[in-house]
């Protein structure tokens, strides 16, 4: 083959592509494009659906059952509870019953030794009872405290300042009060009245701590409202009492239901006298004793021994002899009941109060 016919040769093989290239330069074809994301369209199948729905079905069913399940447990729960609570209050209450009763019949004998309540004043505060008392030597009175609240009880000094003084009448009506009885001994200088010693007053030392000497002791109430009393060495030994108030006098008369020896001093200094005191019982029930004499000179009134003996006859547990003579004074419901030696109510630095 010459090179004539390779070069046709070639040519004519070549032709159909120049064409193309011709055509594709000479030309605009027009292109048009479709949706760039054509729209799907999720086909189920009616067994496939059948199979969901019966799947949806059911779980709302077991749903449904847990939650009737829970409801009836809680149910239960809350009717327990209701019984049970209901129980516990009717056990409270059986217990709170019993418990009176005993204090009933604790209390009607204390009150037969007592005698006859003249007088009875019934608070969320207190219960206090107004007794008369007849011995062979001398009048008195008692008044028997049940104290319900802290704030039943309290000791204030004379127009509530160290060195004042006031009538326990007085302290009774600045404080609106039920009672009144006066509290430990006093001391005279040219500056004012003071309390004697030892002296508490809203679970603070007045006028410091003073050990006790001679035949002097402290008593008051504690934080807790029981008595408290006896003679104290320093003041941590007091404070472990958790003294809320209280004063300073002579003597201890009964410890624990023991009748404790009075002192030579205090048997004739003076032999008979108006007196006060202050005791307790064993469920921590108050009494206050207040005697009558004509006089503070050992002429009329009552012994501290007849006093022992009477105390002990009440069946008291401690008893302790307070500031007496004309100190002496019991005001209850508004009046004086007894029979001041002076004529008329002295003005003291401490007394105590009781509320209704």
């Amino acid at each position: 083959m010459n090179v004539r016919q390779i070069n046709r040769l070639a040519l004519l093989s070549c032709a159909p592509f120049l064409g193309v290239l011709a055509w594709l330069l000479f030309s605009t074809p027009a292109v048009e494009l479709n949706d760039p994301a054509p729209e799907l369209t999720a086909t189920v199948l009616p067994a496939e659906a059948e199979s969901l729905t019966g799947n949806v079905i059911g779980g709302l069913d077991k749903a449904k059952e847990m939650a009737t399940v829970t409801a009836q447990a809680i149910k239960r729960d809350t009717q327990l509870y209701e019984q049970t609570n209901k129980e516990v209050r009717s056990l409270l209450q059986l217990a709170s019953s019993q418990s009176d009763r005993a204090w009933h019949i604790y209390d009607r004998r204390v009150v037969r030794k007592l005698g006859y309540a003249s007088e009875e004043v019934q608070s969320e505060k207190l219960t206090a009872q107004l007794f008369h008392i007849r011995a062979q030597h001398f009048r008195g009175y008692a008044l028997k405290v049940k104290l319900k609240s802290d704030e039943a009880i309290d000791m204030v000094l004379g127009h509530d300042t160290f060195g004042k003084s006031e009538t326990t009448m007085s302290a009774v009506k600045r404080y609106n009060a039920l009672a009144g009885i006066n509290a430990g001994g006093f001391a005279d200088s040219q500056s004012g009245r003071y309390p004697l010693s030892t002296t508490v007053k809203n679970s603070e030392y007045v006028n410091g701590f003073e050990p006790s000497f001679a035949d002097l002791f402290f008593v008051g109430l504690s934080e807790d409202l029981k008595l408290i009393g006896g003679k104290y060495a320093s003041r941590e030994e007091l404070d472990r009492e958790n003294p809320k108030f209280g004063a300073s006098f002579v003597p201890i008369l009964l410890k624990d239901g023991v009748v404790q020896p009075i002192p030579q001093k205090w048997k004739s200094n003076p032999h008979r006298a108006p007196r006060t005191v202050i005791a307790n019982y064993k469920d921590d029930q108050l009494l206050f004793l207040v005697t009558d004499g004509s006089d503070e000179y050992g002429n009329s009134g009552a012994t501290l021994a007849e006093l022992q003996i009477l105390l002990s006859r009440f069946g008291v547990k401690d008893a302790y002899n307070l500031d007496g003579g004309g100190s002496s004074s019991l005001i209850f419901n508004g009046r004086v009941v007894n029979k001041p030696s002076d004529g008329n109510l002295r003005r003291l630095a401490t007394n105590f109060l009781l509320f209704k």
